[in-house]
C-alpha cells in the first residue's frame, strides 16, 4: 500500500535549537538560551546550581545554535531542492516580545515575515509552532507556567502571531511537547531550575499549558482566523515489563496516565476522565502535593476541544515498566555511553528493557510497533479525533562524516521501519495527514549537546556548512514515490 496523495512529507526544527542570534535584531532571552553545555549542564540539570543569566567561562550553545537566523534563504533553499513541500518551524517569542508582554520588537516581527517569504517562494508550506520549551526569561523567573499570568502572556503572544501572520500561515500548533517541558523541568530536571520528581508540579505545569492552547485555540476560532489549529504532544506507549504482572501493570498505567491519558483527555475530552483524575491526584500526592483544576478551566477547555483541527504526535520509542518501591533515582543518558540511564520514580515505577530489542547509544528503545499501537490506541478512546501528523520521528545518531558525506544506514533503517507500522496504522482507519522527521538539519540537543545529530543534512558547527545525508536522498525518494521499496 503507497501512502496516499496529499500525504505531507517534511521535517521539523526548533527556533530555541537552531537560529542563534540570540542578542540580534532586539531579541530578548528566553530559559533556555542560558544552560551551559558540558560538564557544567549537568549540575544544572541535577539541580546542583541554578542560572538564570550568563556566566564567564560556560558556552551556551543557544547563543549561536546553527545560525538559522543568518542562513535560512539557503537553508529554505535546500531543503526544497531535496523535495521537502512542508517546514515545522517555531517562532521565538522571545523575539517577538523581548520581556515576554508589553512592547513589541519590530525586528523580530519583520523577521518571521521574511522567513515565511521565503518559505513561499520555494513552494514550501511552513507548520508553526508557537512556544517549543522557550519562555521569556522574565516570565521564567516568575514561575514559567505554574504561574497564571504566564498563561494569558501567552495567549496575548498568540493572538498578535495570529493577526500578523494570518496571509503566510496557515498550519498553528500552540505547544510543543507540554509532556517534555513539564517532565524536563519538574521530573528529571534536565531544563532550567533542575527540579526532581515532583509529580504535582509536573501535572500541574501540564494542566496549566492545557488551559493556555484552549485560550489561544478560542482566540483563534473566535477571531475567524483562516487556517487550522491544534497541540503537538510527545507521547509514548507504556508497556508492562510482565503483562500478566499486576504491579508492573499498574506502574505503566502511572506513567501512561501522566505523560499521555492526562494531556489527551485534555485535549480531546477538554476535562478528564475520572480514572485519569483518580490516578494523577495519587500520583501528585507522593511529592506532597496536588492539583489546582478549576471548574472556570474546564469549561474553557471543553470549549476549546471542539476546535482542535490535528494532533501534532512527536514519537521517538515506546516505554517497558516494571513496579518500583524505591527512592527517585534519575540519570540521563546525556553522552551516548550505553546503559548509563535510569529512570526510577518513587510512585509510578521503573523504565526497564526488554530482552531481545535493540536500543540506541543512548538507551532509546527501537520499537517502532510502539507507534501502531499509541495511534491506535487514540483512535479508539478519543474518536472525536480529526487528523494526525507526525510532528516527530528520528533517530540520534553519531553520524560518520567521511570524505564528504555521511552514510547514516542506521537513521534510514529507523524510519523505515516506523514508517512501515505508520501505514499499518492507517489502514486500519487512523487519519495521518503527514510525517515531519526530527530534524531537517542537524541541531544542538539541550541534553546531548552535538555529540548526538538527527538530521538529514549535515551541520559543520564550525563552518556551517550544511551537507545532505544518504538519508536525505532516501527520503526524498519516498516521499516522490509514496512507497518504502
Amino acid at each position: 500500500m503507497p501512502f496516499p496523495k496529499g500525504f505531507l512529507w517534511g521535517g521539523a526544527t526548533a527556533a530555541n535549537q537552531c537560529e542563534g542570534g540570540y542578542d540580534e535584531g532586539g531579541r530578548g532571552l528566553a530559559n533556555v538560551d542560558v544552560i551551559p553545555h558540558g560538564s557544567e549542564r549537568n549540575d544544572v540539570s541535577r539541580g546542583l546550581r541554578r542560572m538564570l543569566d550568563f556566566e564567564p567561562g560556560y558556552y551556551y550553545p543557544a547563543q549561536t545554535g546553527i545560525d538559522f537566523y543568518h542562513h535560512y534563504r539557503e537553508d529554505i533553499a535546500l531543503f526544497a531542492e531535496m523535495g521537502f513541500k512542508v517546514f515545522r518551524l517555531s517562532i521565538a517569542w522571545s523575539r517577538i516580545f523581548p520581556n515576554g508582554t508589553g512592547e513589541i520588537n519590530p525586528e523580530g516581527v519583520q523577521f518571521y515575515h521574511d522567513l515565511f517569504a521565503e518559505c513561499h517562494k520555494h513552494h514550501v508550506e511552513p507548520f508553526v509552532t508557537l512556544h517549543h520549551f522557550d519562555t521569556p526569561l522574565p516570565l521564567f523567573e516568575k514561575g514559567d507556567f505554574l504561574n497564571r499570568e504566564t498563561i494569558d502572556a501567552f495567549v496575548d503572544f498568540a493572538t498578535f502571531c495570529f493577526k500578523e501572520y494570518a496571509d503566510q500561515v496557515t498550519y498553528w500548533f500552540t505547544f510543543n511537547e507540554i509532556w517534555a517541558d513539564a517532565s524536563n523541568t519538574y521530573i528529571e530536571g534536565t531544563f532550567p531550575g533542575g527540579v526532581k520528581a515532583h509529580l504535582a508540579e509536573a501535572f500541574q505545569c501540564e494542566h496549566n499549558m492545557m488551559l493556555a492552547h484552549a485560550k489561544a485555540v478560542l482566540a483563534f476560532h473566535n477571531g475567524g482566523f483562516k487556517g487550522k489549529i491544534g497541540v503537538i504532544q510527545s507521547l509514548e506507549f507504556k508497556y508492562p515489563l510482565n503483562e500478566n504482572d499486576p504491579a508492573d501493570i499498574k506502574a505503566a498505567n502511572n506513567e501512561h496516565v501522566l505523560q499521555n491519558q492526562f494531556l489527551l483527555d485534555a485535549t480531546f475530552r477538554g476535562d478528564y476522565a475520572p480514572d485519569t483524575l483518580e490516578c494523577a491526584n495519587r500520583l501528585a500526592a507522593v511529592s506532597g502535593g496536588s492539583i489546582e483544576i478549576r471548574e472556570e478551566d474546564l469549561e474553557i477547555m471543553r470549549e476549546a476541544a471542539l476546535y482542535n483541527d490535528y494532533l501534532g504526535v512527536n514519537n521517538y520509542q515506546c516505554r517497558f515498566l516494571k513496579a518500583y518501591d524505591g527512592e527517585n533515582d534519575l540519570h540521563h543518558n546525556g553522552t551516548g555511553e550505553k546503559g548509563t540511564g535510569r529512570w526510577r520514580v518513587k510512585g509510578i515505577g521503573e523504565h526497564v528493557n526488554k530482552p531481545g530489542i535493540p536500543t540506541t547509544d543512548w538507551d532509546w528503545i527501537i520499537y517502532p510497533e510502539g507507534l501502531f499501537d499509541l495511534l491506535v490506541y487514540i483512535k479508539q478512546r478519543y474518536p472525536n479525533y480529526k487528523q494526525i501528523f507526525i510532528t516527530e520521528n528520528g533517530m540520534g545518531y553519531k553520524d560518520p562524516y567521511k570524505d564528504g558525506f555521511v552514510d547514516d544506514r542506521p537513521r534510514i533503517d529507523y524510519i523505515e521501519q516506523h514508517l512501515r507500522w505508520l501505514l499499518k496504522a492507517m489502514e486500519v482507519g487512523v487519519n495521518v495527514g503527514g510525517y515531519f522527521l526530527w530534524s531537517l538539519q542537524d541541531q544542538f540537543s539541550w541534553t546531548n549537546g552535538y555529540n548526538k545529530r538527527y538530521g538529514f543534512f549535515y551541520v559543520d558547527f564550525e563552518t556551517q556548512k550544511r551537507t545532505p545525508k544518504a538519508s536525505a536522498y532516501w527520503y526524498k525518494h519516498v516521499a516522490q514515490t509514496r512507497r518504502l521499496d
